[in-house]
Protein backbone atom coordinates (compact mmCIF):
# COMPACT_ATOMS: atom_id res chain seq x y z
CA UNK A 1 0.00 0.00 0.00
CA UNK A 2 1.27 3.46 -0.97
CA UNK A 3 0.30 6.25 1.43
CA UNK A 4 -0.25 9.86 0.31
CA UNK A 5 -1.75 12.96 1.90
CA UNK A 6 -3.45 14.13 -1.31
CA UNK A 7 -4.13 12.14 -4.48
CA UNK A 8 -5.21 14.06 -7.58
CA UNK A 9 -6.91 11.95 -10.24
CA UNK A 10 -6.43 13.68 -13.58
CA UNK A 11 -3.39 15.63 -14.78
CA UNK A 12 -5.16 18.23 -16.88
CA UNK A 13 -5.34 21.98 -16.19
CA UNK A 14 -7.42 21.61 -13.01
CA UNK A 15 -5.36 18.77 -11.54
CA UNK A 16 -2.00 20.40 -12.25
CA UNK A 17 -3.15 23.69 -10.72
CA UNK A 18 -4.45 21.95 -7.62
CA UNK A 19 -1.17 20.08 -7.15
CA UNK A 20 0.93 23.22 -7.49
CA UNK A 21 -0.95 25.17 -4.83
CA UNK A 22 -1.19 22.22 -2.43
CA UNK A 23 2.55 21.59 -2.76
CA UNK A 24 3.27 25.27 -2.08
CA UNK A 25 1.44 24.75 1.21
CA UNK A 26 3.64 21.75 2.01
CA UNK A 27 1.25 18.90 1.11
CA UNK A 28 2.60 15.64 -0.31
CA UNK A 29 0.70 15.05 -3.56
CA UNK A 30 0.33 12.32 -6.16
CA UNK A 31 -1.03 13.06 -9.63
CA UNK A 32 -2.46 10.07 -11.50
CA UNK A 33 -2.93 10.52 -15.26
CA UNK A 34 -4.11 7.81 -17.66
CA UNK A 35 -2.46 9.40 -20.71
CA UNK A 36 1.30 9.15 -21.28
CA UNK A 37 1.55 12.92 -20.90
CA UNK A 38 0.24 15.64 -18.59
CA UNK A 39 -1.76 18.66 -19.68
CA UNK A 40 -5.12 17.18 -20.62
CA UNK A 41 -6.98 19.02 -23.36
CA UNK A 42 -4.46 21.88 -23.32
CA UNK A 43 -1.76 19.94 -25.14
CA UNK A 44 -3.79 19.85 -28.36
CA UNK A 45 -5.00 23.45 -28.25
CA UNK A 46 -2.94 25.62 -30.55
CA UNK A 47 -5.17 28.69 -30.29
CA UNK A 48 -4.56 31.58 -27.91
CA UNK A 49 -6.69 31.93 -24.80
CA UNK A 50 -8.94 34.80 -23.77
CA UNK A 51 -9.32 36.04 -20.20
CA UNK A 52 -6.84 38.03 -18.16
CA UNK A 53 -3.11 37.78 -17.61
CA UNK A 54 -3.75 35.58 -14.56
CA UNK A 55 -5.42 33.01 -16.83
CA UNK A 56 -2.60 33.21 -19.39
CA UNK A 57 -4.45 35.34 -21.94
CA UNK A 58 -2.82 35.54 -25.39
CA UNK A 59 -1.00 32.26 -24.68
CA UNK A 60 -1.58 29.09 -26.69
CA UNK A 61 -3.15 26.17 -24.86
CA UNK A 62 -0.17 23.88 -25.39
CA UNK A 63 2.13 26.56 -23.95
CA UNK A 64 -0.16 26.95 -20.92
CA UNK A 65 0.14 23.20 -20.38
CA UNK A 66 3.94 23.55 -20.32
CA UNK A 67 3.70 26.36 -17.75
CA UNK A 68 1.45 24.31 -15.47
CA UNK A 69 3.63 21.20 -15.80
CA UNK A 70 6.79 23.20 -15.08
CA UNK A 71 5.10 24.69 -12.01
CA UNK A 72 4.58 21.16 -10.66
CA UNK A 73 8.09 20.01 -11.55
CA UNK A 74 9.45 22.77 -9.31
CA UNK A 75 8.01 20.78 -6.38
CA UNK A 76 9.37 17.32 -7.20
CA UNK A 77 10.08 16.77 -3.50
CA UNK A 78 6.34 16.93 -2.83
CA UNK A 79 4.62 16.08 -6.13
CA UNK A 80 4.85 12.55 -7.48
CA UNK A 81 3.48 11.92 -10.97
CA UNK A 82 2.13 8.67 -12.42
CA UNK A 83 1.36 8.78 -16.15
CA UNK A 84 -0.04 5.99 -18.36
CA UNK A 85 -1.86 4.94 -15.19
CA UNK A 86 -5.58 4.23 -15.01
CA UNK A 87 -7.64 4.41 -11.84
CA UNK A 88 -9.76 1.25 -11.98
CA UNK A 89 -11.13 1.37 -8.45
CA UNK A 90 -12.09 4.03 -5.93
CA UNK A 91 -13.32 3.04 -2.47
CA UNK A 92 -15.02 4.80 0.42
CA UNK A 93 -12.02 4.32 2.71
CA UNK A 94 -9.99 6.49 0.26
CA UNK A 95 -8.17 3.53 -1.25
CA UNK A 96 -7.45 3.85 -4.96
CA UNK A 97 -6.59 0.93 -7.24
CA UNK A 98 -4.45 1.77 -10.28
CA UNK A 99 -3.29 -0.15 -13.32
CA UNK A 100 0.07 0.57 -14.95
CA UNK A 101 1.98 -1.76 -17.29
CA UNK A 102 -0.21 -4.73 -16.32
CA UNK A 103 0.55 -4.07 -12.65
CA UNK A 104 -2.08 -3.19 -10.05
CA UNK A 105 -1.25 -0.92 -7.12
CA UNK A 106 -3.22 0.33 -4.13
CA UNK A 107 -2.89 3.85 -2.81
CA UNK A 108 -4.30 5.11 0.47
CA UNK A 109 -5.09 8.84 0.54
CA UNK A 110 -6.14 11.21 3.28
CA UNK A 111 -7.90 13.40 0.70
CA UNK A 112 -8.70 13.03 -2.99
CA UNK A 113 -9.25 15.60 -5.72
CA UNK A 114 -11.08 14.23 -8.75
CA UNK A 115 -10.25 16.32 -11.84
CA UNK A 116 -11.13 13.85 -14.57
CA UNK A 117 -12.55 16.44 -16.96
CA UNK A 118 -15.21 15.66 -19.55
CA UNK A 119 -15.71 13.37 -22.52
CA UNK A 120 -17.19 14.17 -25.90
CA UNK A 121 -20.94 14.00 -26.30
CA UNK A 122 -22.13 11.98 -29.27
CA UNK A 123 -25.53 11.60 -30.89
CA UNK A 124 -27.38 9.03 -32.93
CA UNK A 125 -27.66 9.04 -36.70
CA UNK A 126 -27.58 6.30 -39.28
CA UNK A 127 -24.10 4.78 -39.80
CA UNK A 128 -22.50 6.86 -37.06
CA UNK A 129 -20.12 3.94 -36.44
CA UNK A 130 -18.47 4.14 -39.87
CA UNK A 131 -14.72 4.83 -39.93
CA UNK A 132 -14.38 8.53 -40.66
CA UNK A 133 -16.86 9.70 -38.02
CA UNK A 134 -14.77 11.55 -35.44
CA UNK A 135 -15.28 13.56 -32.32
CA UNK A 136 -13.72 17.02 -32.54
CA UNK A 137 -11.34 16.22 -29.68
CA UNK A 138 -10.10 13.12 -31.49
CA UNK A 139 -9.40 15.22 -34.58
CA UNK A 140 -7.44 17.71 -32.49
CA UNK A 141 -5.42 14.89 -30.97
CA UNK A 142 -4.59 13.39 -34.37
CA UNK A 143 -3.52 16.72 -35.86
CA UNK A 144 -1.95 18.63 -33.01
CA UNK A 145 -0.43 15.84 -30.92
CA UNK A 146 0.50 13.18 -33.46
CA UNK A 147 0.72 15.20 -36.68
CA UNK A 148 -1.80 13.03 -38.55
CA UNK A 149 -4.06 14.55 -41.19
CA UNK A 150 -7.47 13.00 -40.45
CA UNK A 151 -9.17 13.54 -43.82
CA UNK A 152 -9.30 15.58 -47.01
CA UNK A 153 -12.92 16.82 -46.97
CA UNK A 154 -14.92 17.26 -43.78
CA UNK A 155 -18.33 18.40 -42.55
CA UNK A 156 -18.31 19.87 -39.04
CA UNK A 157 -21.43 19.22 -36.96
CA UNK A 158 -21.76 21.78 -34.18
CA UNK A 159 -20.91 25.49 -33.97
CA UNK A 160 -19.76 25.79 -30.37
CA UNK A 161 -16.27 27.09 -29.64
CA UNK A 162 -14.68 23.67 -30.10
CA UNK A 163 -16.38 23.12 -33.44
CA UNK A 164 -15.34 26.55 -34.72
CA UNK A 165 -11.76 26.31 -33.45
CA UNK A 166 -11.24 22.79 -34.81
CA UNK A 167 -12.68 23.87 -38.17
CA UNK A 168 -9.99 26.53 -38.38
CA UNK A 169 -7.28 24.08 -37.32
CA UNK A 170 -8.45 21.60 -39.96
CA UNK A 171 -8.13 24.36 -42.56
CA UNK A 172 -4.61 25.10 -41.32
CA UNK A 173 -3.74 21.42 -41.73
CA UNK A 174 -4.83 21.44 -45.37
CA UNK A 175 -8.22 19.79 -44.84
CA UNK A 176 -11.15 21.28 -46.75
CA UNK A 177 -14.00 22.02 -44.35
CA UNK A 178 -17.02 22.19 -46.63
CA UNK A 179 -19.31 23.74 -44.02
CA UNK A 180 -20.24 23.90 -40.37
CA UNK A 181 -23.83 22.89 -39.62
CA UNK A 182 -25.73 23.74 -36.45
CA UNK A 183 -29.13 22.36 -35.40
CA UNK A 184 -29.99 25.44 -33.32
CA UNK A 185 -31.01 28.77 -34.80
CA UNK A 186 -27.93 30.53 -33.41
CA UNK A 187 -24.20 29.92 -33.56
CA UNK A 188 -23.08 28.45 -30.25
CA UNK A 189 -19.52 29.80 -30.01
CA UNK A 190 -17.86 33.20 -29.77
CA UNK A 191 -18.44 35.57 -32.68
CA UNK A 192 -14.69 36.08 -33.06
CA UNK A 193 -14.24 32.38 -33.87
CA UNK A 194 -17.22 32.34 -36.23
CA UNK A 195 -15.99 35.43 -38.09
CA UNK A 196 -12.52 33.91 -38.41
CA UNK A 197 -13.69 30.80 -40.22
CA UNK A 198 -16.16 32.72 -42.38
CA UNK A 199 -13.32 34.96 -43.55
CA UNK A 200 -11.46 31.91 -44.87
CA UNK A 201 -14.54 30.77 -46.77
CA UNK A 202 -16.12 28.20 -44.47
CA UNK A 203 -19.90 28.75 -44.31
CA UNK A 204 -21.92 28.21 -41.12
CA UNK A 205 -25.46 26.99 -41.71
CA UNK A 206 -27.94 26.94 -38.83
CA UNK A 207 -31.08 24.83 -38.45
CA UNK A 208 -29.36 21.91 -40.14
CA UNK A 209 -28.25 18.50 -38.90
CA UNK A 210 -26.80 15.26 -40.19
CA UNK A 211 -29.30 12.52 -40.99
CA UNK A 212 -26.90 9.76 -42.01
CA UNK A 213 -23.40 8.91 -43.08
CA UNK A 214 -23.10 7.00 -46.33
CA UNK A 215 -20.41 4.49 -47.25
CA UNK A 216 -19.53 0.81 -47.29
CA UNK A 217 -16.25 0.53 -45.38
CA UNK A 218 -15.80 4.20 -44.49
CA UNK A 219 -17.52 7.55 -44.84
CA UNK A 220 -17.95 8.54 -48.48
CA UNK A 221 -20.92 10.92 -48.27
CA UNK A 222 -23.26 12.52 -45.74
CA UNK A 223 -26.91 13.45 -45.91
CA UNK A 224 -27.81 16.68 -44.15
CA UNK A 225 -31.30 18.05 -43.65
CA UNK A 226 -32.93 21.28 -42.51
CA UNK A 227 -34.95 21.58 -39.30
CA UNK A 228 -38.00 23.72 -38.55
CA UNK A 229 -38.63 25.65 -35.34
CA UNK A 230 -40.02 22.49 -33.72
CA UNK A 231 -36.87 20.51 -34.61
CA UNK A 232 -38.69 18.46 -37.24
CA UNK A 233 -37.04 17.64 -40.58
CA UNK A 234 -38.19 19.97 -43.35
CA UNK A 235 -39.62 18.10 -46.34
CA UNK A 236 -37.45 17.96 -49.47
CA UNK A 237 -34.49 19.55 -47.65
CA UNK A 238 -32.11 16.62 -48.06
CA UNK A 239 -28.62 17.36 -49.36
CA UNK A 240 -26.02 14.70 -50.19
CA UNK A 241 -22.40 15.85 -49.94
CA UNK A 242 -19.20 14.01 -50.85
CA UNK A 243 -16.85 13.87 -47.83
CA UNK A 244 -14.40 11.42 -46.31
CA UNK A 245 -15.02 12.44 -42.68
CA UNK A 246 -17.62 13.85 -40.34
CA UNK A 247 -16.47 15.77 -37.27
CA UNK A 248 -18.91 15.86 -34.35
CA UNK A 249 -18.75 18.73 -31.87
CA UNK A 250 -21.98 18.79 -29.89
CA UNK A 251 -20.73 19.36 -26.37
CA UNK A 252 -19.05 17.55 -23.48
CA UNK A 253 -20.22 15.32 -20.63
CA UNK A 254 -18.64 15.50 -17.14
CA UNK A 255 -16.58 12.37 -16.38
CA UNK A 256 -17.99 11.54 -12.96
CA UNK A 257 -17.80 7.73 -13.28
CA UNK A 258 -15.24 7.27 -10.50
CA UNK A 259 -17.37 9.28 -8.10
CA UNK A 260 -20.20 6.83 -8.62
CA UNK A 261 -17.99 4.07 -7.19
CA UNK A 262 -18.12 5.72 -3.77
CA UNK A 263 -21.76 6.86 -3.96
CA UNK A 264 -21.00 10.57 -4.17
CA UNK A 265 -24.29 12.46 -4.41
CA UNK A 266 -24.99 13.78 -7.89
CA UNK A 267 -27.66 15.69 -9.73
CA UNK A 268 -28.61 16.25 -13.35
CA UNK A 269 -28.05 19.94 -14.10
CA UNK A 270 -28.24 20.57 -17.82
CA UNK A 271 -26.57 23.97 -17.49
CA UNK A 272 -23.43 22.24 -16.18
CA UNK A 273 -23.37 19.56 -18.85
CA UNK A 274 -25.36 16.68 -17.34
CA UNK A 275 -24.94 14.64 -14.16
CA UNK A 276 -22.50 16.38 -11.83
CA UNK A 277 -21.44 15.88 -8.20
CA UNK A 278 -23.19 18.07 -5.67
CA UNK A 279 -20.53 20.28 -4.11
CA UNK A 280 -20.34 23.10 -1.60
CA UNK A 281 -18.50 26.37 -2.00
CA UNK A 282 -15.21 24.66 -1.09
CA UNK A 283 -15.65 22.09 -3.88
CA UNK A 284 -16.21 19.32 -1.36
CA UNK A 285 -18.55 16.53 -2.37
CA UNK A 286 -20.91 14.62 -0.08
CA UNK A 287 -17.70 13.03 1.27
CA UNK A 288 -15.85 15.94 2.85
CA UNK A 289 -12.45 14.42 1.99
CA UNK A 290 -13.26 14.10 -1.72
CA UNK A 291 -13.10 17.25 -3.81
CA UNK A 292 -13.75 17.96 -7.49
CA UNK A 293 -12.61 20.69 -9.85
CA UNK A 294 -12.64 21.39 -13.57
CA UNK A 295 -15.10 20.01 -16.11
CA UNK A 296 -16.07 17.04 -13.94
CA UNK A 297 -18.03 19.52 -11.79
CA UNK A 298 -19.49 21.44 -14.75
CA UNK A 299 -18.28 21.99 -18.30
CA UNK A 300 -16.61 25.38 -18.84
CA UNK A 301 -13.55 26.85 -20.52
CA UNK A 302 -10.05 25.66 -19.55
CA UNK A 303 -9.39 29.04 -17.90
CA UNK A 304 -12.08 28.29 -15.32
CA UNK A 305 -10.69 24.79 -14.78
CA UNK A 306 -7.27 26.25 -13.99
CA UNK A 307 -8.64 28.68 -11.40
CA UNK A 308 -10.92 26.02 -9.89
CA UNK A 309 -7.86 23.79 -9.55
CA UNK A 310 -5.92 26.48 -7.69
CA UNK A 311 -8.86 27.14 -5.40
CA UNK A 312 -9.54 23.47 -4.66
CA UNK A 313 -5.86 22.76 -3.96
CA UNK A 314 -5.82 25.72 -1.59
CA UNK A 315 -8.84 24.45 0.37
CA UNK A 316 -7.72 20.80 0.41
CA UNK A 317 -4.31 21.79 1.78
CA UNK A 318 -5.86 23.84 4.57
CA UNK A 319 -8.17 20.99 5.53
CA UNK A 320 -5.13 18.69 5.71
CA UNK A 321 -3.60 21.07 8.24
CA UNK A 322 -1.21 22.80 5.79
CA UNK A 323 -2.63 26.27 5.26
CA UNK A 324 -0.93 28.21 2.44
CA UNK A 325 0.95 31.25 3.71
CA UNK A 326 -1.13 33.47 1.39
CA UNK A 327 -4.40 31.63 2.02
CA UNK A 328 -6.63 34.64 2.69
CA UNK A 329 -5.37 36.64 -0.27
CA UNK A 330 -5.50 33.72 -2.70
CA UNK A 331 -8.91 32.59 -1.46
CA UNK A 332 -10.44 35.95 -2.33
CA UNK A 333 -8.47 36.26 -5.56
CA UNK A 334 -9.54 32.87 -6.98
CA UNK A 335 -13.19 33.51 -6.14
CA UNK A 336 -13.02 36.88 -7.89
CA UNK A 337 -11.30 35.37 -10.92
CA UNK A 338 -14.08 32.80 -11.30
CA UNK A 339 -16.73 35.50 -11.00
CA UNK A 340 -15.00 37.55 -13.69
CA UNK A 341 -14.67 34.55 -16.01
CA UNK A 342 -18.39 33.86 -15.61
CA UNK A 343 -19.50 37.48 -15.96
CA UNK A 344 -20.01 37.35 -19.74
CA UNK A 345 -22.98 35.95 -21.67
CA UNK A 346 -21.48 32.46 -21.84
CA UNK A 347 -21.06 32.41 -18.06
CA UNK A 348 -24.76 32.91 -17.36
CA UNK A 349 -25.47 29.25 -17.96
CA UNK A 350 -22.80 28.17 -15.47
CA UNK A 351 -24.01 30.62 -12.83
CA UNK A 352 -27.56 29.37 -13.26
CA UNK A 353 -26.35 25.78 -12.88
CA UNK A 354 -24.46 26.64 -9.71
CA UNK A 355 -27.57 28.32 -8.27
CA UNK A 356 -29.58 25.18 -9.01
CA UNK A 357 -26.93 23.16 -7.21
CA UNK A 358 -27.14 25.43 -4.14
CA UNK A 359 -30.86 24.82 -3.96
CA UNK A 360 -30.26 21.10 -3.50
CA UNK A 361 -30.96 19.99 0.06
CA UNK A 362 -27.68 18.06 0.17
CA UNK A 363 -25.51 21.19 -0.01
CA UNK A 364 -24.56 22.40 3.46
Amino acid sequence: MIFKDLVIIGGGPAGLSAAKIAAEAGVSCLIIERDPFLGGQLIKQTHMFFGSEKQYAKTRGLDIAKILIDDCLKHQDLIEIMTSTTVVGLYKDKVITTLHDDTYNKIKAKSIIVSTGASERFFAFENNDLPGVYGAGAVQTLMNVYGVKPADKVIMVGSGNIGLIVSYQLHQAGVKVLKVIEAASNIGGYKVHASKIRRIGIPIETRKTIKRAIGKDKVEQVEIVSLDDDWNIVDNSSEIIDVDAVCISVGLIPQRNLLSMIDIKTKFIKELGGIVPIINEDHQTSDKDVYVCGDVSGVEEASSAIVEGYYTGLIAARNLGKEHQDFKTLNIDYKNQLLNLRSGPFGKKTLKGLEIMKEDANVK
